[in-house]
């Protein structure tokens, strides 16, 4: 029992580091989180900070989703721990959560994708992917981050009910009310056509 809680509370832990707002703060001395969308995740950081800021961001934002998992599946493997099935699921529902409200910042946060992804993609690898292509695929065609990353949370339990319903599905289905959630402010612009358009199209307008 002491075991799954330290596991949940590191991950936890892990999730809610900044990232995006410390390396802006770094960079150019900005608060993110009073900027732009007033979110820590990579687009808003690449609107404050530029796209190198932004790419590390993104890559460390899904390293804090994946490493919980990667070493709890890790430690299973090689017997040094017994962990129940779905216990790995709730390790990145934790770092999913601390993500999207980090102690660090007064339970504020990003809106969870990257590390979403991080979190998910040794848990169910093949929804993972499609949903990333079907991500690339929609903010091609609309311009929007935010319509490309809803539509990249409501195909993961889609896709997984490809598959035979298990902890995983309930799992996806999980994060994708939360990657809707923490949109629903962009929802709202999107409905009175004034939400942002992605940041390379900004810049071309």
């Amino acid at each position: 029992m002491l075991i799954n809680t330290l596991f949940l509370f590191a991950a936890y832990a892990l999730g809610s580091v900044p990232f995006g707002y410390l390396f802006t703060k770094y960079a150019t001395g900005k608060n993110v989180l009073e900027l732009g969308s007033m979110s820590i995740g990579s687009t808003n950081v690449e609107r404050v900070a530029g796209k190198k800021i932004s790419v590390l961001t993104q890559v460390c934002d899904m390293l804090k989703g994946l490493l919980p998992v990667g070493i709890a599946i890790l430690l299973q493997k090689n017997n040094i721990i017994y962990l129940e099935d779905y216990f790995n699921y709730l390790i990145a529902l934790a770092a999913i959560l601390g993500h999207d409200f980090s102690i660090f910042l007064k339970l504020k946060g990003g809106k969870g994708v990257n590390t979403t992804l991080g979190a998910s993609i040794l848990l169910a690898p093949i929804q993972v992917l499609v949903s990333v292509v079907i991500f690339f695929v929609v903010k091609r065609f609309t311009k929007y981050v935010s319509v490309g990353s809803i539509c990249l949370g409501v195909s993961l339990p889609l896709t997984g009910l490809l598959f035979p319903i298990s902890y995983c599905f309930y799992y996806l289905l999980t994060v994708a009310l939360l990657i809707i959630i923490m949109h629903i402010p962009n929802i709202r612009r999107l409905f009175q056509g004034n939400e942002n358009a992605t940041v390379s199209q900004q810049k071309k307008t």
